[in-house]
């Protein structure tokens, strides 16, 4: 059995686009000429490798099983012809976090494996494309918000972060105890959209409003962050997308009554395997210790 390298970049490609004329239109091709070399693989390979529908294509279960494999076989290559240029690659591990976490996740984990002997790329997205990118090899690690369960995923709880109120130290509240959301009703108020309970509490605060003007919710964290950083307004939103601010003082916790009783709980999601991934490892390690800090726990 032969396979062309360059085909199995385009099985790649399909997958991650789920679409052909998407696959043809970065390689200037037609489409007929994608869906020909995808059936020639297919016709190797001896199993269906996508479904069709009017929207696109998705993977078949073989696919989905075949392309570790083909994304392996093409980074090797790749390593090796590096190689053979003077520039031994590293191992590289593929990180995505839900955008709100960046900072914490990303940041976290980079301070902590910079001196490690292997590379890490960062992407965001959102849980459900995560996890498709988990499945389909496109991504080692993500990190998600709790989902149900899927075959072929290991998957870990790493914190359960509360839904808090904060603000910069300068405010008015900032200091005062027992305050209730009348206290913070007709303050300038813009919550991190954090869930369907964001609505409800905008609604919720609308009514005890004395004057009719705007509630905004924003997404993602850094956005809700710099306009109560910089703007003074109160803002609501994950305690961990902002525990560093909390740590050092650049923002404060607000002592309200009666706030939504909601939190996220972050997960860590991968793909299990038998081989050995010492650099995987590294990063599931170092990553749980991180949820002990995130916790409170020594």
């Amino acid at each position: 059995m032969s396979m062309d390298l360059d085909d199995l970049q385009l099985l790649l490609d399909v997958a991650e686009l789920g679409s052909f004329s998407q696959a043809a239109a970065i390689r200037g091709w037609s489409q007929p000429l994608v869906s020909q070399r995808i059936a020639h693989l297919e016709l190797t390979l001896g199993a269906p490798l996508f479904q069709r529908h009017r929207r696109g294509v998705t993977p078949t279960r073989a696919c989905e099983e075949f392309l570790p494999a083909a994304r392996s076989a093409l980074t090797t290559l790749s390593e090796g012809r590096l190689a053979l240029q003077g520039a031994p690659a590293l191992p590289c591990i593929r990180l995505s976090s839900l955008p709100s976490l960046t900072s914490v996740v990303f940041g976290s984990l980079l301070m902590e494996l910079v001196d490690e002997a292997f590379e890490i790329r960062c992407t965001t997205d959102h849980s459900g494309v995560i996890m498709q990118e988990l499945l389909t090899g496109v991504t080692d690690i993500g990190f998600v918000l709790k989902c149900p369960p899927v075959a072929g995923l290991q998957m870990e709880l790493l914190c359960c972060s509360p839904i808090i109120a904060i603000a910069s130290p300068m405010h008015p509240l900032a200091g005062c105890h027992g305050l209730t959301l009348q206290d913070i009703a007709d303050q300038r108020l813009a919550p991190q959209v954090w869930g369907p309970g964001c609505d409800i509490f905008i609604q919720q605060l609308r009514r005890l409003r004395r004057a009719a003007s705007p509630l905004h919710g924003v997404q993602p964290a850094s956005a809700a962050r710099d306009l109560a950083l910089e703007h003074g307004f109160i803002t609501l939103m994950p305690e961990l997308a902002i525990a560093r601010d909390l740590e050092v003082g650049r923002l404060v916790k607000l002592d309200v009554c009666n706030l939504p009783q909601e939190h996220w709980d972050v997960m860590m999601a991968w793909r299990g395997g038998k081989r050995p991934n010492p650099a995987k490892e590294a990063v599931l390690a170092t990553a749980r210790a991180l949820a002990k800090r995130w916790r409170g726990e020594r």
